[in-house]
């Protein structure tokens, strides 16, 4: 899981199944998310994660509609597949994540 900047973003998320986690430093349930994403990226390493500093990247956070963080997205194929806004716990995101690995 890395942090990655806007001019990044296209090149990170155009193959496979990826999750990203718009963020802040300052943001409390962005710090709870990040453990959970921690969690599932020790638990399932094949799992592509990354992440966006919202503060670095304003650009690319108002492309994808960021208005509250944290946000996660699910990208495949350098598509947006689904978003969501505010924390998820840890199973919830996985089963999202496996659904579109079937």
């Amino acid at each position: 899981m890395k942090i990655i900047s806007g001019k990044e973003f296209e090149k990170e998320t155009k193959e496979g199944l990826i999750i990203v986690d718009f963020f802040a430093t300052w943001c409390g349930p962005c710090k709870m998310m990040a453990v959970v994403l921690e969690e599932i990226q020790e638990e399932h390493p094949d799992f592509k994660i990354v992440k966006i500093d919202v503060d670095k990247d304003e650009a690319l956070a108002r492309k994808f509609g960021i208005m509250s963080i944290p946000t996660i997205i699910i990208m495949q194929n350098g598509e947006m597949m689904e978003k969501h806004v505010g924390f998820m716990q840890k199973d919830d995101l996985v089963d999202l994540v496996n659904s579109y690995l079937q």
